[in-house]
């Protein structure tokens, strides 16, 4: 892997594929040595960017990374991590305020081993919370050495161009990067977020490019797949009884035979695909085990041709996203049915 990408406007060069470490610690790969491994061996095939967050296993995942860039290899890494989700019973320890951000950041440096994080990242928007509140904070942490850019992910398009507004009047460091869900069975990005970032010149991290383990290839037609942990976890986007993923499975087993027609694992034509968007800087994968990062690697050696690209826009329209759970973020808007709705007063 050789054919580096720049990331947004920054000048910095990245590998098409990133690691994702979500997998390693208790939320997946418990086995720290085994999980380290992992890493080594991605980044021995040339993946230069890891992308962590403060809340995936509670912590365990950022020093599971901060472990395998101990002997030397933190410097050619291109180090991410997020802030946002919740760590704790305390009603402050969550969120994008400056309160948590200083010290959640603290937090991370101390489980990663390093002094500085190249990309920090707000894991969600808060609506609730003041995007300069956010954006102060950040700013302080960038002048302070910190962190070196900041991004956001699963943000919503006006939410973007809010940041990036606030950034520009308020005189913040803006944010270069979006992360946001992207795979053949979620499209909806493509309406508006990937338009928008490439009109602000962000590079775009997508996650879960694989749809959540539907595009690995363990979905085949005629055979039924055994219970899976995520299954377990997260129901809406992965329990097959449901309807938005039953539509999931009838996309899956076809875009399963057109990779056999084209030669291709199904893993290889959906990183594939990612990676054609131009939009797109590069894909995350995250591996749990040593046969998960082997099936990810060379996609970006692959280029789908007009035909094949036609063919999934048939079965998968463009802007399309089969199951809104796949998402990633609902607006409260959606969620909270008193913003839909007029309170009437009784006489």
């Amino acid at each position: 892997m050789t054919d580096h990408r720049p990331l947004g406007r920054t000048g910095v060069k990245v590998s098409p594929l990133t690691l994702g470490a979500m997998n390693f610690g208790a939320q997946g790969n418990p086995d720290h040595d085994d999980s380290i491994r992992i890493i080594h061996a991605a980044l021995d095939a040339g993946i230069n960017v890891i992308d962590t967050a403060d809340v995936y296993s509670q912590g365990e995942s950022e020093v599971v990374v901060g472990k395998a860039l101990a002997g030397g290899r933190r410097d050619v890494v291109i180090l991410a991590t997020k802030v946002h989700g919740r760590l704790g019973e305390d009603v402050n320890r969550f969120g994008n305020s400056r309160r948590w951000i200083i010290r959640e950041v603290e937090d991370s440096l101390r489980r990663l081993q390093t002094d500085w994080i190249d990309l920090y990242q707000v894991h969600r928007p808060e609506p609730d919370t003041d995007i300069d509140e956010t954006l102060g904070a950040l700013s302080d942490l960038v002048h302070q050495g910190k962190i070196r850019y900041i991004g956001t992910s699963t943000f919503q398009p006006s939410q973007i161009v809010e940041a990036q507004h606030v950034a520009l009047t308020r005189h913040r460091e803006r944010p270069v990067t979006e992360q946001p869900p992207y795979s053949i069975l979620a499209r909806g990005i493509e309406r508006e977020v990937l338009p928008v970032a490439q009109q602000h010149g962000l590079g775009v991290l997508p996650w879960s490019p694989l749809a959540g383990g539907w595009l690995s290839g363990r979905h085949r037609r005629g055979e039924t797949a055994a219970p899976s942990r995520r299954e377990q976890r997260n129901p809406g986007r992965h329990d097959p009884t449901l309807p938005a993923n039953q539509r999931k499975l009838e996309a899956v087993h076809a875009l399963h035979d057109l990779a056999e027609d084209a030669g291709l694992s199904l893993v290889h034509l959906a990183l594939a695909f990612v990676l054609e968007h131009p939009a797109v800087t590069s894909a995350i994968v995250g591996p749990r085990t040593f046969e998960h990062l082997e099936s990810a690697l060379g996609a970006d050696k692959i280029t789908l041709d007009p035909h094949l690209l036609d063919r999934i826009d048939e079965i998968v329209p463009p802007g399309t996203t089969l199951n809104d759970a796949d998402g990633g973020y609902q607006p409260p808007a959606l969620t909270d049915a008193g913003l839909r709705r007029r309170t009437r007063r009784h006489a």
